[in-house]
Parts: C-alpha cells; sequence; structure tokens
C-alpha cells in the first residue's frame, strides 16, 4: 500500500495556515492591548485637570 501524499500535503498546508492565523491574532491583540494602555496613561492627566476645576470654583 502506497502513502497518499496529497493528504500529508494538505494536513502541512492546513497546519501552516492555522499558525499563520494564529500569529495573526497575537499581532491584533497586542496592538488592542497597545491602544488600551495608551488612553489609560492620558485619563489621569484629564482627571487631574478636572479635579484642579472643581476645586477652583469651590
Amino acid at each position: 500500500m502506497q502513502p497518499n501524499y496529497s493528504y500529508e500535503k494538505r494536513q502541512k498546508e492546513i497546519a501552516k495556515k492555522k499558525k499563520k492565523e494564529e500569529k495573526k491574532q497575537e499581532k491584533r491583540r497586542q496592538k488592542a492591548k497597545l491602544a488600551d494602555s495608551q488612553p489609560q496613561a492620558v485619563e489621569p492627566i484629564t482627571g487631574s485637570d478636572d479635579k484642579s476645576a472643581t476645586t477652583d470654583e469651590t
């Protein structure tokens, strides 16, 4: 009985495609994480301005 080379080739292609997709998703997560961390750094500055504004009004 001969081995089914086309089946093995297809399995390799599927594995390769899956790995590529996982890398793509990981990059998206990293970008999202980076984007989430930037606004958090800006928010406390805005919060401080609001507090000083309310302190001046009182």
